[in-house]
């Protein structure tokens, strides 16, 4: 049984929530979002929440359960609040800038690295050590994260490189004499 798929997703003012065949729609203030869902799954839309109900017991229908759950709530969430992620840029010289559609971002390279923003997703550098990464889907918001992220990923001695604001990294003990 499905811990995450026994739970409804209840709508929020404001979101509107539409089946059609197997696509799913959620359109709320901040944008719309649509998913095509799997046939080992039955989403029901009834007073304001949605239901996800196995079609058969049997193992890809009980492991899509949930995943389609989180799917569903995971746009309605986007639509209504959106999602955003926060990266911290750690090393001497390293710094990002903002400039339109393209992060500018030195990282320590001779050259710089310029990255084209989606436009679906919006950056703001409030300090150059500092990346704010927001949108309503939260699958490419983690995704462009990430890829900023390995471009210079935060190594274990000085710590230095591009790193999540959540994220530790531990430190370890250089050579000795």
């Amino acid at each position: 049984m499905s811990r995450v798929g026994k739970n409804d997703v209840i709508l929020p003012e404001g979101v509107s929530f539409s089946i059609d065949g197997k696509v799913l729609s959620v359109k709320g203030k901040l944008g719309e979002l649509s998913e095509v869902i799997t046939d080992a799954v039955e989403v029901i839309y009834k007073d304001n929440k949605v239901s996800v109900k196995p079609i058969n017991k049997d193992k890809t229908s009980l492991s899509q359960w949930g995943l389609v759950r989180t799917l569903i709530n995971n746009m309605v969430i986007g639509v209504d609040a959106g999602f955003s992620k926060t990266l911290e840029v750690k090393g001497v010289g390293y710094r990002a800038a903002a400039e339109g559609n393209i992060l500018n971002l030195q990282l320590g390279y001779s050259h710089d690295i310029k990255v084209a923003i989606p436009s679906e997703i919006k950056v703001k550098c409030d300090n150059p050590t500092e990346i704010i990464i927001s949108g309503f889907s939260k699958q490419k918001v983690g995704q462009f994260a990430a890829e900023i992220r390995s471009l210079r990923k935060p190594e274990p001695y000085k710590g230095k490189g591009v790193r999540y604001s959540d994220e530790y990294v531990r430190q370890k003990e250089g050579k000795k004499k």
